[in-house]
């Protein structure tokens, strides 16, 4: 066996233990929760798609763009304001979702992937109040495997991480304080 394919196998088993024993992992807390409330929407940013997935993502609708545009419209189902830029720059806080879909073919037509939907924001440094930053102050992340001809994993599980944030956002954004909890 080549040095590669033991290499690959390898990363496959850590990645395989780490996905059994991580699955879906979450910075939703009602302190991160409440970093959500008072924002009046979101700017959408979906980070660029690996080469290693684009040549078969068409066809589950994942390119940057339909992705993009998939998670803009559940924002605005559940009301939450999707910002365009200029609008995103006049914003308090200038906050953007940002999302993830990280992908490693590790055996061929075999793919491991790792998502994540984090809400990021200007803050301020408590050493330094001066310095403004952007952090992420609310996110949630799933990793698994599937194979080439059911990538719509992919897709079921980033619906599985929006309606997490939807839902966190809108407790920490009720008018009623019995639905914060």
């Amino acid at each position: 066996m080549s040095k590669l394919k033991c290499l690959s196998r390898s990363i496959a088993v850590v990645l395989g233990f780490f996905l059994w024993t991580a699955g879906v992992h979450a910075i939703d807390s009602d302190v991160t929760r409440s970093t959500l409330s008072g924002i009046q929407g979101v700017n959408v940013v979906v980070e660029e798609l690996q080469p290693n997935l684009q040549k078969y993502a068409s066809k589950f609708g994942l390119q940057k763009e339909k992705v993009k545009a998939d998670v803009e419209a559940s924002l605005r189902n559940a009301g939450i304001e999707v910002l365009n830029y200029d609008q995103w720059l006049k914003a308090p806080g200038r906050p953007f979702l940002y999302v993830v879909i990280n992908t490693h073919e590790y055996e061929k037509y075999w793919y491991a992937y790792a998502l994540k939907v984090e809400l990021r924001q200007s803050v301020l440094l408590e050493l330094n109040p001066s310095i403004t930053t952007m952090a992420g102050t609310w996110g949630i992340n799933m990793a698994g495997t599937t194979n080439v001809g059911k990538l719509n994993t992919i897709k079921e599980g980033l619906n599985v991480l929006m309606a997490k944030f939807i839902e966190a956002y809108q407790r920490a954004n009720a008018k009623d304080p019995g639905l914060k909890k």
